[in-house]
């Protein structure tokens, strides 16, 4: 198999876009991405595009993607739709890598795009709740609620505090405000975010991601050919583990998370270890749950997330900074685009233009994005490593 870098990334800001189509927002990162990668827009020779609720918002099935990159100029190349929740983005990610490792096509473009705001939020929570289990939604069943239980277990194991949890807020809203992509831009304090409406306990509302729109993109190239279209540092994907949630055991055995499995299938196919990530993205849908994320990702033992946040470990000044582009809650969260939006994220890291987000030095970073909720845990969830 060859090698494949990322050689162009580009992003619609994320954010409320009522005026805005699909479309509208895809053109944006789409285009961004192509003139980053150097790659005239005729070589690009196929195309994986990812939006998991376009059909319940517009009534648009079936070929979502050639119509949005037909809007953006591309037709006449293979385009295939993907649709895997939150990890929608990763996932056409992974496809895209695959085909260039394998030598099917040298140059790729990979989109993820969301439109969640619609003029009565009823509806737009209606159509969220869709990328989980439907029978689920019956029994009056929300996100939110199920990440408050996993918390709450967490608080009765291991100790942790309300306290705790706004930190990540306080980290993640500075390290926003810093974003020019991101959907919020101010800086919260501990206080503000314990202070903030109660959703379900033990959350408030700036612990929870908001709903967004917006469009985030990435052009693959195989190694040996980037070099006609940049010479920026390459940021190469070093692997990506996918993994997809299980029956519930009856007899309630502990088991390690998806997240935990897709780690390490990704930590094995790179050659590398959790020691080595210089830099991490990952899936906070409500921030506090980066705390366990940390731990599923061997960035710490089981129980330590705390411990993590309390020690300023995973600030941008910190030995293992997470997060930089200010997380869900804060850089907002559109289903498909979210995941390359971490992609974009770490490779302006380890490219080192990040801008005042920038960390020192980093060689591997690190995206982890999950979606959905079948039975009682994550529905997917993938770990991509990048390296420079």
């Amino acid at each position: 198999m060859r090698d494949v870098a990322v050689i162009g990334v580009g992003m619609h800001p994320f954010g409320k876009f009522l005026e805005k189509s699909l479309e509208d927002l895809a053109r944006v990162a789409v285009w961004n991405a192509v003139e980053d990668s150097g790659v005239p827009p005729k070589e690009i020779e196929a195309a994986y595009v990812a939006n998991s609720l376009g059909g319940l918002v517009t009534g648009q099935e079936g070929v979502r993607g050639q119509v949005i990159l037909r809007d953006a100029g591309f037709s006449g190349i293979p385009i295939v739709n993907v649709e895997n929740a939150c990890a929608s983005g990763t996932t056409a990610l992974r496809c895209g890598w695959m085909e260039a490792a394998l030598g099917v096509h040298d140059v790729i473009l990979v989109l993820g795009v969301e439109k969640l705001f619609l003029p009565r939020t009823e509806d737009s929570i209606r159509i969220l709740m869709a990328d989980a289990d439907v029978r689920l939604m019956d029994m009056g069943f929300q996100f939110i609620g199920w990440y408050a239980m996993e918390l709450r277990k967490y608080m009765a194991d291991y100790g942790w505090r309300k306290e705790h949890f706004a930190k990540v807020v306080e980290k993640n809203s500075f390290n926003g405000s810093l974003n020019p992509n991101a959907q919020y831009r101010k800086p919260l304090t501990a206080e503000q975010v314990l202070g903030s409406r109660l959703v379900a306990d033990p959350l408030t509302l700036y612990m929870c991601a908001p709903m967004s729109d917006g469009a985030a993109a990435a052009v693959l190239c195989s190694r040996e050919r980037a070099g006609r279209y940049t010479s920026r540092p390459l940021v190469e994907i070093a692997a990506i583990g996918l993994q997809s949630g299980r029956f519930a055991d009856a007899g309630g055995a502990p088991r390690p998370s998806i997240t935990t499995l897709a780690a390490k299938e990704a930590y094995e196919r790179a050659g590398l270890g959790p020691e080595d990530v210089d830099v991490a993205e990952v899936h906070d849908a409500v921030a506090p749950s980066e705390l366990y994320h940390y731990e599923d990702l061997g960035l710490c033992g089981k129980g330590e997330g705390a411990a993590l946040i309390e020690a300023g470990r995973t600030r941008i000044t910190g030995d293992i900074p997470v997060n930089t582009s200010g997380g869900l809650a804060a850089r907002g969260h559109p289903v498909a685009a979210t995941g390359l939006a971490q992609v974009a994220e770490i490779v302006w890291q380890l490219r080192g233009e990040a801008g005042p987000r920038q960390v020192a030095d980093p060689k591997v970073g690190l995206v982890e994005n999950t979606g959905g909720i079948v039975e009682d845990e994550a529905a997917v969830a993938t770990v991509t490593l990048l390296k420079r």
